[in-house]
């Protein structure tokens, strides 16, 4: 080693001493300047390899293409926790924490699960369930309570915290992992993505039956995502008080591409047919009766003309 090499090595030495001498002490532990910067350091180093590690996980997990959609999920998960979990141990190695206060940190650790992270670590499991037992996965579609009624929507994403829901008209719903746990959800492709829907029609009285059952099944094959096998139906549904109820019954495989769009395109072509056949859609509408009383044809009758003010005489 050269002498110049000497010399910049002792004043490394000396300025990274300078910089441990700066700091107190507490206990059996010495906290200086040297040791807050390597902290940083290695917190930072250690972060940053943790993401590296998810990062290639989500890489060679999405390009798996023997694996399916959950099972790519699952196992991005699981490799990024065990990255993440080594990441910190290496820290702890690194920075040399002494295990038995690492052990006092555990319990507090623990302590603050208990009471502010027990919904974050729930929601965690919560989620690494519903990848593994397979209830609900990317790409299906849920129905799900906005609070107004059930919203149909496609699961996007499994996050940690939450299960990312798109709907048809572009809104995104984040639901925490625990509540798809712990209530019923309505999945509209867990074992088929076939669904039958349902469209209300009603006819006036004295309408053709027949007629108009052959109409609806004609208007119902000319949609183009109703399966022909199974075929639409329709059945009599009741006798209401405006006109005869029936309904139609058709199948889609494709609930993602939405399901109002498939009855407006069936009614629109029904209402075209029943114009042209002569169906009648019947209106609510009421038939007001009158009893014949003498307080009514006291209202009914004519007012008497008016007479002449006798005080100024005709005018």
């Amino acid at each position: 080693m050269s002498w110049m090499s000497r010399k910049a090595h002792h004043q490394v030495n000396d300025f990274l001493q300078s910089l441990d001498d700066l700091g107190f002490d507490i206990g059996h532990y010495h906290i200086s300047v040297f040791n807050a910067a390597k902290m940083v350091l290695v917190v930072v180093a250690m972060f940053m390899l943790a993401r590296l590690g998810s990062k290639l996980a989500r890489y060679f997990f999405a390009r798996a293409t023997s694996l399916d959609s959950t099972q790519q999920v699952l196992g991005e998960k699981i490799v990024s926790l065990l990255v993440w979990a080594l990441a910190f141990f290496m820290g702890i190695d690194l920075l040399g924490i002494n295990f038995t206060a690492l052990t006092v940190f555990s319990g507090a650790f623990g302590l603050a699960i208990g009471f502010g992270l027990q919904k974050t670590f729930g929601n965690l499991i919560a989620g690494l369930i519903l990848l593994m037992d397979r209830s609900i996965k990317p790409g299906d579609v849920i129905a799900i309570n906005d609070g107004k009624g059930n919203t149909v929507g496609q699961v996007r994403k499994i996050g940690i915290r939450a299960v990312s829901v798109a709907t048809r008209d572009h809104r995104e719903y984040l639901i925490p992992n625990e509540i798809l746990m712990t209530t019923q959800v309505e999945n509209w492709s867990y074992s088929n993505t076939q669904i039958v829907l349902t469209i209300p029609i009603s006819v006036a009285y004295g309408t053709d039956i027949d007629l108009a059952e052959k109409l609806m099944l004609e208007a119902a094959r000319a949609a183009p995502r109703v399966l022909a096998e199974p075929g639409p139906s329709v059945v009599v549904t009741a006798l209401g008080v405006n006109g005869i109820e029936m309904a139609i019954y058709v199948t889609i495989e494709d609930p993602e591409e939405g399901t109002a769009n498939v009855r407006s395109q069936v009614l629109r072509a029904l209402w075209r047919l029943f114009q042209q056949h002569g169906v009648e859609v019947p209106f609510p509408q009421s038939d007001v009766r009158l009893r014949d009383t003498a307080a009514l044809r006291a209202l009914l009758e004519p007012a008497p003309p008016s007479q002449p003010d006798a005080a100024h005489g005709p005018q």
